[in-house]
């Protein structure tokens, strides 16, 4: 399909200026699968251009043919950077030239400091003797850029996934960059946050930085981008000027980007949602009494501080609070307590306490929790669908101890038909699937375990307006079966637009419960940071 470009001048049409980054005729195949075919890019001068598209339609397979990731000849077509062809035959090749890319999976080194990260591979040395006063001077100045108090000194390990994907930011900002390439850079950040580093990317633009921004975040884009590219099926589809002038207000709107994207309307964000109506409706299936979970490492540093919320059978509860509000710690503590030290509270189900100390525990009892993080903790990345699928249930596929591979592949084939996963076949390995397909592959594991509570964190982070819509629908479906769900998010729109009540966290304590019917974004940011002390 030719790429549709529009016409200069007209609503929706591309703006003029000089190309400094040209991609011609792109097309990358791997075993059984075109990702890309005959894909057009043209980045302008000082834009911010936005790609777009739904989960495997090829937006970083195309990143890492331009990063040098999928070197030169394991593609077809041509890349023109600053007006000269370019043959990058690895990541390096592209970096000495001024193109940084931040990847959506984060390439960090958990044990090193953020310092240490920041300039591995690019160090302040002499004779490798490494200049630590200039590395940590340096590396402060660069924390601050991208909004982050932590010290330079602090491990990776230490941090949350929120904060890695800055300090990712920062690694890139301390190469000379003239284009930089952005894979979902906000997918882990909370609405503050995201704001940041959004202006952030204009004041590059202002500073004559090139950028290129992958996001399924619509407002994102709209509110940063001068153009926008759209992606289907590895194919081009058009590309749109988002405004005609740099100050005026976006020409294009959210709807008409979807369209583009997934080739029809999507009339409704937010599928219909039928309630539970049957045996025990209404009723509490877990309670969390005055929970409390200390630092792992400053112990005396509460995280969590004396939470108690309940969710009732067929019921979606919402939990918001902006980073470092305690969320995921408070929800990994419960599931096996599996963040933190001296946890200290009580976890009843149906009205009855129950041990949930280690995962197993949890896991017997019927809490399943669908991790932020799918590639570090929700996934085994080398393995294939069929088995990220049957791991935390496999006597459900054994038979007198042993695993049976006919009845894993058979269930597998049965969610793969259901969550609609995209892959050739259930035995293909999980890091070959796109971030969406991922996810639902760690949806599906915790589906077949058959849990009565569900805590979701995040579970639409870093996935297209499609495949959420399709995540939606297997989360209503649940609490339609009466299970009782746990939806953490940072998108406040979404807790909205699924929740039956919101609870709100600050600084590791409650700060409010608030009733759909009365819950508004400006309500929730209000109780988000609210400010009622720690106790230490």
């Amino acid at each position: 399909m030719k790429a549709a470009t529009g016409t200069t001048g007209g609503p929706g049409a591309a703006p003029p200026g000089h190309p400094v980054l040209e991609m011609r005729s792109i097309t990358k195949t791997f075993p059984g699968v075109k990702a890309l075919s005959g894909v057009e890019l043209t980045v302008r001068e000082g834009e911010i251009h936005a790609v777009c598209g739904e989960n495997g339609a090829g937006k970083s397979t195309l990143m890492k043919v331009l990063s040098g990731v999928h070197p030169h000849g394991s593609y077809e077509g041509e890349i023109v950077f600053r007006g000269e062809p370019c043959v990058f035959k690895d990541i390096r090749a592209s970096e000495r030239r001024g193109i940084v890319i931040i990847h959506q999976e984060l390439a960090l080194v958990p044990y090193l400091s953020i310092a240490e990260n920041i300039f591995l591979g690019n160090e302040h040395a002499t004779r490798g003797v490494i200049h630590w006063n200039d590395t940590l001077g340096h590396a402060r100045r660069l924390l601050r850029r991208v909004g982050l108090t932590d010290s330079p000194h602090t491990r990776i390990a230490d941090i949350g996934v929120g904060k890695q994907q800055l300090v990712e930011i920062a690694k890139a900002l301390a190469k000379e960059v003239k284009l930089l390439i952005l894979d979902e850079p906000t997918a882990a950040l909370n609405d503050a946050d995201s704001a940041k580093l959004l202006d952030l990317l204009l004041e590059f633009k202002a500073q004559g930085i090139s950028c290129i921004l992958i996001s399924h975040k619509l407002n994102e884009i709209r509110r940063v981008a001068d153009s926008v590219t759209i992606l289907r099926d590895g194919r081009t589809i058009e590309t749109l000027a988002v405004r005609e002038t740099p100050d005026a207000e976006p020409a294009v709107s959210e709807e008409r980007i979807i369209r583009g994207m997934v080739g029809r309307d999507l009339d409704h964000r937010f599928p219909e949602r039928t309630h539970y109506t049957g045996p025990g409706a209404g009723e509490t299936a877990m309670r969390i009494a005055d929970w409390t979970v200390h630092h792992p490492i400053d112990q005396q540093r509460k995280v969590v501080d004396g939470v108690s919320l309940e969710v009732r059978r067929g019921e979606i509860v919402g939990i918001a609070g902006l980073m470092g509000a305690g969320r995921t710690e408070l929800a990994m503590s419960v599931f096996g307590r599996s963040y933190g030290r001296h946890a200290a509270g009580r976890v009843l189900l149906h009205g009855k306490e129950v041990s949930t100390r280690t995962v197993p525990e949890a896991v017997a009892h019927g809490i399943a929790y669908v991790t932020e993080d799918r590639k570090t903790y929700g996934l085994n990345l080398g393995d294939d669908v069929t088995r990220n699928i049957s791991i935390a249930s496999l006597p459900k596929v054994a038979r007198r101890g042993v695993v049976s591979e006919h009845e894993e592949a058979r269930v597998a084939e049965r969610f793969r038909k259901s969550m609609n996963i995209k892959t050739p076949t259930v035995f293909e390995t999980v890091n070959r699937l796109s971030g969406g397909n991922q996810q639902k592959v760690v949806l599906s594991k915790w589906i077949f375990a058959g849990p009565e509570v569900l805590i979701l964190d995040e579970p639409t982070r870093g996935i297209d307006v499609g495949a959420k819509y399709e995540i939606y629908t297997v989360i209503n479906d649940l609490a339609a079966q009466g299970k009782a769900v746990v939806f953490i998010s940072s998108e406040l729109p979404e807790l909205l637009g699924m929740c039956d009540r919101i609870y709100t966290m600050a600084a590791g304590r409650l700060t409010g419960e608030i009733p759909r019917a009365e819950a508004t974004q400006e309500v929730l940011m209000r109780h988000m940071t609210m400010d009622r002390g720690r106790t230490r």
